[in-house]
């Protein structure tokens, strides 16, 4: 229920304060007032569009607040709580809208700054507003679809389609993304194909790489050791003439030692131990040309050992460059590939099996949503049906109603697109509600729809010349349906018709002065005695009779 209404300097309303009340609320006066203005203050607060043309004239900015009491199974909290927005379901919603001269624009709900486009939304879930000034009633065909639904009362196919479509999407999404690895598995899968066989071919060994690079680096100095030994080994003398010389010095000194004997004189000593020196230069003589031919041998290399060595160290480090790691690990490298090639091999299986379960999906989906379908074509006659019976004392028996469902994209909400269509005349085809019907027209239609969904409504509703071009018995049946619709939610209107403002249970008149400066609208509740009075202007108007008040008292009994 929208419980207040505050405005600052919108158009002619320089300075206004409502307290609202539940049940049926006429907005009255003489044309050009400013009823209009006092709407699009309402819209303004709840994000209807706006600009600086809604700024009083001298003003620096414009501002609408709003305040709702809303019961806690209200829509409206689900969706604060979705953009984190602090409320208290026991205290009133307030929005809150400032226009600047400029253009510039802010919004509020409960004091917190939202963009426009969500106050609108929130607006969308507490106001409908139906006739010429129409912006969330039945010009969007968007609301076509939840008015359906709540006359229909099926909320459990509601939910039940809702929930296949969740599961619908999740598999989709699933085999989706199996179907993108497959694409690419083909490409994936030669490419590891080839590389593990690459790798095997090179057969890796852990260490590998560092025993290469120490062997290329002594092959790399073997020649010129073997050079440097094969000196050596000529220097010591292979064909033995080195170790003749010693033989012959040797057997000198024996000679000697002989001729002189083996006593303690000191030329026998020199000579034992020159003796020794010799046989020591013979044995060492051999042990050395043994170690040097032993060593010469060890870098004696097979031709090409080199190239080999290099060739093999340079593969394994083109691959590891390759496949974008060090050699030691090439070997988890190739394991790592043959996981991700065995992986894609199980593609084909995983696609099978998530194929079964997307069609499983699938036909639940189609199954609950053409259940949804049943549903909603069953209250669509029955709506329309309900719907026919209200226009005739709507001057509109000629009006046909209708309600079509058409085919629409799969989503959470059915299958299905639902369109208001009617007739204004016999002989004119049925066309959208929003294209065909006049203001007046498509107000009384929004008002025979609203009666046919009786209390299944929690939004605000503002009727806007419902009873144009009509008067006495019609205007009088518009007044009771709306008094009736008032039964279970807050309606308020705006009327010319003494009729339609006699049913109401509160009554607002706007009038409109001038200083001859600057002219004001102003807008006051008026007692059950000034309402006589008022619908006694109606009535008359310029000049009030007795009759005329006499008439108006028999309009409020009746």
């Amino acid at each position: 229920m929208l419980t207040g209404l505050s405005v600052r300097n919108v158009v002619l309303i320089e300075k206004l304060e409502l307290d609202l009340s539940a049940g049926l609320t006429a907005l009255t006066g003489e044309t050009g007032a400013g009823k209009s203005i006092l709407l699009d203050a309402l819209g303004m607060a709840t994000g209807a569009r706006s600009d600086r043309a809604l700024v009083r004239s001298g003003s620096e900015k414009a501002q609408c607040t709003a305040s709702f009491t809303l019961p806690k199974n209200h829509p409206i909290w689900d969706r604060l709580k979705e953009q984190d927005i602090d409320f208290d379901a026991l205290e009133d919603l307030t929005l809150r809208r400032v226009v600047n001269a400029d253009g510039r624009s802010k919004a509020y709900v409960n004091d917190n700054s939202v963009s426009v486009k969500l106050l609108n939304e929130i607006g969308d879930l507490l106001l409908e507003v139906h006739g010429q000034h129409d912006g969330r009633g039945l010009l969007d065909p968007l609301t076509h679809i939840d008015l359906l639904d709540q006359f229909g009362g099926y909320a459990s196919e509601l939910s039940d389609c809702a929930d296949a479509f969740k599961l619908r999407q999740s598999t989709q999404k699933e085999l989706d993304a199996l179907l993108t690895l497959q694409a690419k598995a083909s490409e994936d899968q030669e490419f590891l194909e080839h590389a593990i066989a690459e790798l095997d071919r090179l057969d890796a060994r852990a260490g590998e790489d560092e025993s290469l690079a120490a062997e290329r680096k002594f092959l790399q100095g073997a020649e010129g050791a073997l050079s440097e030994l094969t000196a050596a080994q000529d220097a010591l003398g292979e064909d033995g003439a080195f170790e003749q010389r010693l033989s012959t010095a040797l057997a000198g000194i024996e000679r000697v030692r002989t001729k002189f004997g083996e006593g303690e004189t000191a030329a026998a000593r020199a000579l034992g131990t020159a003796s020794e020196a010799l046989e020591r230069a013979l044995l060492e003589t051999q042990e050395a040309r043994d170690a040097v031919s032993q060593a010469a041998m060890t870098f004696d290399v097979e031709p090409g050992r080199l190239d080999e060595t290099e060739k093999r160290l340079f593969a394994l480090k083109a691959a590891a460059r390759k496949y974008d790691c060090d050699v030691a690990s090439l070997l988890e490298r190739r394991a790592s590939f043959a996981s991700e090639l065995s992986a894609l091999e199980n593609v084909a299986m995983d696609i099978t099996q998530s194929r079964k379960k997307a069609a499983a999906a699938k036909a639940a989906y189609d199954k609950a949503a053409a259940k949804l379908t049943k549903a909603r074509q069953k209250a669509a006659k029955t709506l329309d049906a309900a719907v026919a019976k209200e226009l005739p004392p709507l001057k509109m028996e000629r009006a046909q109603f209708m309600t079509d469902i058409s085919d629409a994209p799969e989503s959470a909400r059915g299958i299905d697109e639902i369109r208001f269509k009617v007739s204004t005349n016999p002989g004119t085809p049925v066309g959208p509600l929003e294209k065909i019907a006049s203001g007046g027209e498509l107000a009384r239609f929004a008002l025979a729809i609203k009666v046919a969904l009786a209390a299944k409504t929690q939004s605000v509703m503002v009727f806007d010349e419902v009873d144009q071009g009509v008067g006495g018995a019609v205007a009088d049946a518009v007044g009771k349906r709306l008094a009736r619709l008032a039964q279970n939610a807050q309606v308020f209107v705006v009327t010319h018709s003494p009729q339609v403002a006699a049913c109401a249970n509160h009554q607002f008149r706007i009038e409109k002065s001038s200083d001859g400066i600057t002219t004001t609208t102003h807008v006051h509740a008026i007692s059950e005695a000034e309402r006589e009075e008022e619908i006694a202007r109606m009535l008359a108007g310029e000049t009030v009779t007795q009759e005329a008040r006499a008439a108006a008292r028999q309009l409020m009994a009746s």
